[in-house]
C-alpha cells in the first residue's frame, strides 16, 4: 500500500500545490483577476475532469488484467484509452474555446471578473487534449502498479508551470493570459513525457500502438458510468461556484482559494484512493476477495486518520494562509472563516475518497453513477437555499456567508459517505475476474 500510496500522494500533492501558487500569482494582480480565475478554473477543470474515467476506468481495467496475468492485454487496453483521450480532448478544446465567454457568464460574476475569466479560458482550452492524454497515460501506469513515473511527471510539469507563470505574468507583463500560456506549455510537456514511457512499456510487451476503432469504442462505452458519476460530481462543484458567484466578488474570490485548498487536501487523501483502485482491481482480477476486503478496511482507517491530521494542520494555520493569496482584508477574513469549515470536514473526506477508490477499482461504475446522481438531487435544495438566502447571509458579513456555503458543501460529503457506507458493507461490488 505504501509503495503505491506514497508516490501517488507526492504526485497528487504537486498539482494542487502549484495550483495554489497560480492562485497566489494571480491573486496579487487584483481581486477581479482572482475571481476571474475562480470562474475559469471551475469551467476548465469541469471540461477536463468529466473525462476522469480515462484515468480511473483505465486503472481498474489494466490492474484487473495484470492480476489475471496478461500484461499485453493490460497495455493494449491502456493504448485504447489514450487514443480515446486524443479524440475527446480535441473536440472538447474546440468547444470550450469557442464558448469561453458564455460559459463564464453562467456563473453570474461581475463583468470585470468575466473578462479575465474568458481570456484565461480561451487560452487554457488549448491544453485540454494534453490534460486528457496525461490522465489516460497516468491511469495505465497506476494499473501497472507504477505510481513513481506520474510523480516525476507531476513534479517536473508543475514546477515548470510555476516558473513559466512567473515569467509570463510578471516578467513579460502578460497578466492572467501569461498564467494560462504557462499552464498550456507545462501540460503539453507532461503528456509527451508520460506517453513516451507508455510506448516503451508497450513495445517491450509486444502490444500494438495503433488505434483500433472497435476497441476504442468499447473503451468509451465502458467509461460511460464513470462519466455519469463525474458529471454529477462536477455539477455539484459548479453549482457551489455559482452560489459563491451570486454572493459577490469577495465571497467568490475567497471561495476560489478555499476550494483550491480543499482540492489540495483532497488530492493528498486521494493517494490512498489511487492505491485502493490499483490494489482492489489486482486482487479481484486474481480472484482474491478476502485480500480486497482486508486492504479496504486498512485504507479506510488510514483515510479517516489522515483526514483528521490534515484538518488539524489547516485549523492551526487558517488565519495565516489567507495572507499568501491576497492583500484584500475582506477576502482574507472570509477565507479564514471558510478554512475552519474545510478543516473540520477532512476526516469525513478521507473516508469518502478511499471508498470511492475501492469501488472504482472494483469496476462498480454503474452503482457509482446512480449514487452520485442521487447525491446531486439531495444536494441541490441545500445549495439553492443558500443562493436564495444570499441577501440575509451577506447582511451578516461575507465571512458568515462563505462559512455557511462551506457547511452546506460538507453536507454533500456527508450524503455521499452514507451511500458509500451502505454499499461497501455488502458484497455486490466484489466481482472477480479479468473483466467485470
Amino acid at each position: 500500500m505504501l509503495r503505491l500510496a506514497v508516490p501517488a500522494f507526492l504526485a497528487l500533492v504537486a498539482e494542487p500545490l502549484f495550483l495554489l501558487a497560480d492562485s497566489a500569482i494571480i491573486g496579487h494582480l487584483g481581486t477581479a483577476q482572482l475571481a476571474g480565475l475562480g470562474v475559469a478554473s471551475a469551467t476548465l477543470i469541469t471540461a477536463a475532469n468529466i473525462f476522469v474515467f480515462l484515468a480511473y476506468g483505465t486503472t481498474s481495467i489494466v490492474s484487473r488484467q495484470i492480476g489475471a496475468g496478461s500484461e499485453r492485454g493490460a497495455l493494449e487496453a491502456g493504448i485504447d484509452g489514450t487514443w480515446l483521450a486524443v479524440g475527446l480532448g480535441a473536440l472538447t478544446s474546440v468547444a470550450v474555446a469557442l464558448a469561453a465567454e458564455p460559459l463564464c457568464r453562467v456563473f453570474g460574476a461581475s463583468d470585470d471578473a468575466i473578462g479575465y475569466a474568458a481570456t484565461y479560458l480561451r487560452i487554457s482550452a488549448l491544453g485540454i487534449p494534453a490534460m486528457l492524454v496525461a490522465l489516460a497515460a497516468t491511469g495505465v501506469l497506476r494499473g501497472l502498479q507504477d505510481t513513481r513515473t506520474p510523480l516525476v511527471a507531476s513534479v517536473v510539469g508543475f514546477s515548470s508551470n510555476v516558473v513559466l507563470n512567473l515569467l509570463f505574468v510578471y516578467g513579460f507583463g502578460w497578466g492572467i493570459a501569461g498564467s494560462a500560456w504557462g499552464t498550456v506549455i507545462a501540460q503539453t510537456g507532461m503528456a509527451v513525457g508520460l506517453v513516451t514511457v507508455l510506448v516503451r512499456h508497450s513495445r517491450r510487451a509486444g502490444a500494438t500502438l495503433h488505434a483500433h476503432p472497435g476497441r476504442v469504442l468499447r473503451a468509451a462505452l465502458t467509461g460511460i458510468p464513470l462519466l455519469v458519476r463525474t458529471l454529477a460530481l462536477r455539477a455539484i462543484l459548479l453549482v457551489t461556484t455559482w452560489v459563491a458567484a451570486g454572493l459577490g466578488d469577495v465571497p467568490l474570490a475567497s471561495h476560489q482559494v478555499a476550494a483550491t485548498v480543499w482540492s489540495f487536501l483532497a488530492f493528498a487523501l486521494d493517494a490512498l484512493a489511487i492505491a485502493a483502485q490499483a490494489l482492489t482491481g489486482k486482487a479481484l482480477g486474481a480472484g482474491d476477495v478476502a485480500g480486497a476486503r482486508a486492504a479496504t478496511t486498512t485504507m479506510i482507517r488510514w483515510g479517516v486518520w489522515g483526514g483528521a491530521v490534515l484538518g488539524l494542520l489547516v485549523l492551526a494555520i487558517h488565519s495565516l494562509l489567507p495572507a499568501l493569496f491576497t492583500t484584500d482584508p475582506a477576502v482574507r477574513s472570509a477565507l479564514s472563516a471558510a478554512l475552519i469549515v474545510v478543516a473540520l470536514g477532512q476526516p469525513l473526506a478521507g473516508y469518502v475518497f478511499v471508498v470511492d477508490g475501492v469501488l472504482i477499482g472494483a469496476g462498480d461504475g454503474r452503482w457509482l453513477a446512480g449514487a452520485m446522481a442521487a447525491t446531486l438531487v439531495l444536494y441541490l435544495p441545500l445549495a439553492i437555499w443558500v443562493h436564495a438566502s444570499s441577501d440575509d447571509l451577506l447582511a451578516q458579513g461575507a465571512p458568515r456567508a462563505v462559512a455557511v456555503l462551506w457547511v452546506v458543501f460538507t453536507a454533500f460529503m456527508a450524503i455521499r459517505a452514507c451511500f458509500f457506507w451502505w454499499r461497501v458493507r455488502g458484497d455486490a461490488w466484489a466481482v472477480t475476474g479479468a473483466a467485470r
